[in-house]
């Protein structure tokens, strides 16, 4: 099991490698490969340029023994100057309805990157930090075979 996922990660540092880098990207390994409702991974990222847009993306790394297909999740989103926190509740589809897994494969690790919408109030239009919080919010705690979750945020390209 471990020398897959060491594969998986190399893999995937050859393949980001080619890639356009993100404007921002971090991952947050998941406690035992189980995620309990007490970890709460936040990612924090600053925004200079409010004129460009941006795409934000969910990454998750599970395994194919992971019960269910999908992810429910409450993010929790802090802009710049405000002390209100935004809740949004995302469900994250990851296998088809025939079961197959979505996203990349590498033996008994799956791997996705789904674009998400932070909110309508959320547009990165104030200079400054950005936080977003993560807190899985499924039936069962801890939630099993759940590796690494993460955000990815993307200046949008020009077309």
């Amino acid at each position: 099991m471990k020398r897959n996922i060491l594969l998986v990660l190399l893999l995937s540092g050859f393949l980001v490698g080619c890639l356009p880098a993100p404007f921002f990207q971090k991952e947050e390994a998941i406690p035992q490969n189980a995620w309990n409702y007490n970890f709460k991974p936040t990612f924090k990222f600053d925004i200079t340029d409010t004129v460009t847009g941006y795409d934000t993306y969910f990454l998750i790394r599970h395994t194919q023994a992971y019960p269910y297909s999908n992810l429910w999740i409450w993010l929790y989103i802090k802009t710049p100057g405000d002390n209100i926190v935004r809740k949004e509740r995302i469900n994250i589809v990851l296998a088809e309805p025939s079961g197959k897994w979505m996203g990349r494969g590498m033996g008994e690790i799956y791997e996705q990157r789904l674009q998400i919408n932070l909110g309508d109030s959320v547009k990165f239009n104030r200079k400054g930090t950005y936080q977003v919080s993560m807190e899985q919010n499924m039936r069962i705690n801890p939630l099993p075979e759940v590796l690494h979750v993460g955000l990815c945020v993307k200046k949008k390209e020009l077309r």
